[in-house]
């Protein structure tokens, strides 16, 4: 992804919805909060915390309500981006200008940002599980300390993407080759998606 660093090139970049995209601008930037570029993407905040972002797709664009779990939505509105995963953020998507309905936007922008105010918010909840290594990394372990080593200094969290990505491979051909094509990143410390989270 393309790093953005105005909201102008954002709307530059995703200029199939421009003009969508800049009707949603005006309605949020007629409230109080501020306006700033966060994940290469526009973001609007109360007292430096998120309350709202702008995002365009190849098929729809719309607002992220980062508590919007919180959010009344009387028009059924909202839709949640991942059922079941996402505890906190609800999306109001769009395919064309005419979804946009101006009172109706402005209702929910007012009503998030009075929610930000009231300290309505769920934290997320730091991944507490237990680090299972699969057999056939602890026996690559067994004779190979310095990959031990580097393993344990990894983040619970990176520990447990490489546990997982091993694991989840059916034959254990691949799990061996998965293992041999992690072993280098383990070894400068660095995550299994770690390009994908600075991009």
């Amino acid at each position: 992804m393309k790093k953005v660093s105005s909201v102008e090139e954002y709307i530059e970049i995703n200029a199939h919805f421009a003009e969508e995209l800049s009707k949603l601008r005006e309605i949020i930037n007629s409230t109080e909060l501020k306006e700033t570029i966060k994940w290469s993407a526009p973001t609007y905040t109360l007292d430096g915390k998120n309350v709202i972002g702008l995002g365009a797709f190849k098929n729809h664009f719309g607002i992220w309500f980062f508590q919007g779990v919180f959010l009344k939505d009387e028009a059924n509105l909202l839709v949640n981006a991942q059922e079941n995963k996402t505890k906190a953020l609800r999306q109001m998507r769009f395919e064309s200008m005419a979804d946009i309905n101006k009172s109706a936007v402005l209702n929910y922008v007012k009503e998030a940002i009075e929610n930000q105010r009231l300290g309505k918010e769920i934290k997320p909840q730091r991944n507490t599980k237990a680090v299972v290594i699969p057999t056939e990394l602890k026996n690559v372990f067994s004779t190979n300390q310095r990959l031990k080593d580097a393993f344990n200094l990894l983040t619970p969290g990176k520990q447990r993407e490489y546990c997982a990505h091993i694991s989840e491979a059916k034959r254990e051909a691949t799990k061996q080759s998965r293992i041999e094509k992690v072993t280098p990143m383990i070894l400068k410390g660095v995550g299994l998606h770690d390009k994908y989270k600075n991009c």
